[in-house]
Parts: structure tokens; sequence; C-alpha cells
């Protein structure tokens, strides 16, 4: 792969994707996993690496960050099966992908945009969540509330960089902030409420999906301000 070239980066994201969500899920086998799912943010990172010169070095630094952290919740995933621990640590890697996201976001903040209305949403949304997991988090509760509050911290910063950055930069971070949400909820709801069908590719597809189009915003001129 040259990650330089848009394109070629977008097929062999799209075929990493695919034999992560329907050859390793759907035909079960497993050893794919192990190779999938880490290319998935590896290739993020190097076509993040080559096209973000233009962006400031902190947010830089800081998007690098999150999506090497995210690197190691991955990989610690793929061992649930052999321990609890792989889930806690890998909890607290992601926790930490999106600390660094929240403060790449708020880099680009606009600072005269009031949040108040959309933090109600999210946090009724998180009321909603919390209320089916509870009785399944036992030991993990106070964890996932961390979690949880910290996911809801990265969705506001992504949705404070409104009219601060030009509007397919915006949106493109947003949704994938959204789809971030997304794929941890059908997370948390597969492990600590009831088994969800299709689990695996609804959680990999819109995780792939949500790194992608965050990775796809900062790099799209998220430092020019909307006209």
């Amino acid at each position: 792969m040259n990650p330089t070239k848009p394109f070629t980066f977008y097929l062999t994201f799209a075929i990493i994707v695919c034999f992560e969500t329907l050859f390793a899920s759907w035909l079960d086998l497993d050893w794919i996993h192990y190779i999938s799912k880490p290319l998935i943010v590896i290739s993020l990172t190097l076509y993040f690496w080559t096209h973000s010169k233009h962006l400031k070095t902190n947010i830089k630094t800081l998007t690098v960050l999150a999506l090497v952290f995210s690197l190691f919740g991955d990989v610690l995933l793929l061992f649930v099966n052999q321990s609890q621990y792989f889930f806690i640590l890998g909890l607290l890697a992601f926790l930490v992908a999106h600390v660094m996201y929240s403060f790449a976001f708020l880099k680009q903040r606009n600072k005269s945009k009031k949040p108040f209305g959309f933090i109600a949403l999210l946090v009724l949304y998180a009321l909603g969540l919390f209320w089916l997991l509870k009785s399944g988090l036992n030991a993990l509760l106070i964890p996932v509330i961390l979690y949880m509050l910290v996911i809801l911290a990265m969705a506001t910063s992504a949705f404070l960089r409104e009219q601060k950055v030009n509007t397919q930069s915006y949106y493109l971070v947003f949704w994938g902030a959204l789809f971030f949400m997304i794929s941890d909820s059908l997370l948390a709801l597969n492990k600590f409420y009831s088994p969800l069908p299709f689990a695996d590719f609804s959680i990999m597809f819109t995780y792939a999906l949500a790194q992608l189009l965050i990775v796809t915003g900062l790099i799209n001129k998220g430092t020019k301000k909307a006209p």
C-alpha cells in the first residue's frame, strides 16, 4: 500500500475492514482477527501521518496518540477470552484514546458555541443505556461510568468544532464521534446486557467507520475557518 494516495488507501482500508467484519467474524476464522483488527488502525495511522503536514503539531501529535492507544485497545481486546484483565486494560487504552481525541478537537473549539442542549441529549442517551447495563456491570460499574463520561466529553468536543473549521471537516469528525459512541454502546450491550445478533460485525464496522471519519475530517483542512 502506498499511503500517500487516497484512493489506494480507501481501497486497502475497505479490504481490511471486509476481512475483519466478514471473513473473520462470519466465517469463524479467528486467526484473521489477529491480523485484520490491528491493521485497521495501523493503516489509518500511516495515512494520517502522511497527510497531516498542514495541521498544527499539537493536533497532529494528539491524534497520533489517540490512534496509538486505539491500537493498544484493539490488541488487548483480542485476548479478553483469556482474562477479564485484558478487557479492563483495553477499556483503559480506549479511555486514553478518547481523551486524546477530545484534546485534539478542543484545539479547534468554537468558544462562542453553547453545548448545553447537546449535552442534555447525550446525558439522556447515557442514562437510558446505563439503565440497561447496570445489572450486569458488577465490579466494572465505576470503570464503565467513567468511560461513558469520557466518550460523552469526546462527542461534545467534536460538536464544539462547528464554525471553527470548514463544514465538511466538522461533519466528518462529528459523525465519527457519534459512530464511536454507537460502536461502544453496541459492545457494552452485547457484553453486559444481552448478546446481539451480528454483534462482531456491527461493532467493528461502526468502529472502523468512526475512526475513518475522524481521521479524514481532521485531515480535511481542519485548521481552516469556515467561510
